[in-house]
């Protein structure tokens, strides 16, 4: 996944964060982050199950 990406471009993307966030709002932000990712998991994971109760409601309207 961070094949390209080495130590020292981390430490600098880390370095930035803190300089845009401050240290007191980047474990709010990663909380915040982290219930988004939550959240839209248990959407994808809900998707075909919407599509199998809505393929069972057109085969009892069609009969």
């Amino acid at each position: 996944m961070f094949d390209g990406i080495g130590p020292t471009e981390i430490l600098l993307i880390i370095v930035v964060l803190v300089l845009l966030f401050g240290g007191k709002k980047i474990p709010e932000l990663a909380q915040g982050i982290g219930k988004g990712i939550k959240e839209f998991k248990k959407a994808v994971k809900d998707v075909p199950d919407d599509a199998d109760q809505k393929t069972e409601e057109n085969k009892t309207t069609k009969q």
